[in-house]
């Protein structure tokens, strides 16, 4: 079973509906107990990263995610999904302090972009890793993006990179812990070919 975190954030029925074309049970769920349990969890964000952890500690989800990489049970994070596993934020909000503590499963901070024109929004390509599992057979593939802050330096075991304005990381592979900055399920035929190679993994 592939669980779906609830906590407020995040596009949850179009990613249930990506996940669903898999073939594997998908529930949409704030159950602690389901969520550490499931085969999978996806931990979707879309917003401001602070909103987004302060969704997440309401519900428990920064215990969870690190329980279950305690675990090592394979956990996927999408869009500021993926920038709340690092220490730091660093993104204003609401008038209040620039810095918010992240999940900490990755040491560094997410910052904003350096470009033009922000949000980055729309169709971008991805340098992927060598041997990457999640990018198996659309290396050469474009994604879709909506963000305008990002993590800029290396982490974790395999990572992928894009170029808008100055590089930052647009996936990473770290043994059970994976992440996008785009988001796949808006990312037609590519997308669910990468969803498809993480729920192969698990």
């Amino acid at each position: 079973m592939i669980a779906i975190l609830d906590y407020g954030s995040g596009n949850l029925r179009s990613a249930q509906r990506a996940f669903e074309t898999t073939g594997n049970d998908v529930v949409v769920t704030s159950d602690r107990r389901i969520a550490l349990e499931a085969e999978g969890l996806v931990v979707p964000g879309v917003g401001a990263f602070q909103a987004c952890m302060n969704g997440l500690i309401g519900i428990g989800g920064d215990e969870i995610i690190r329980q279950r990489f305690s675990m090592q049970r394979p956990t996927l994070g999408i869009c500021i999904g993926m920038q709340i596993f690092f220490s730091t934020g660093l993104e204003p909000s609401r008038g209040n302090a620039a810095s918010t503590q992240g999940v900490g499963i990755w040491h560094g901070s997410v910052s904003k972009l350096d470009a033009p024109v922000l949000p980055h929004m729309g169709w971008n390509t991805v340098k992927a890793p060598t041997g990457s599992v999640l990018f198996n057979g659309i290396e050469e593939e474009s994604f879709y993006f909506v963000h305008s802050y990002a993590a800029k330096e290396a982490v974790g075991k395999k990572v992928a990179w894009t170029h808008y304005g100055e590089n930052f990381v647009s996936a990473v592979e770290d043994g059970v812990i994976s992440a996008t900055q785009f988001h796949p399920e808006k990312s037609g035929s590519a997308g669910l070919t990468l969803i498809r190679n993480w729920t192969k993994s698990l």
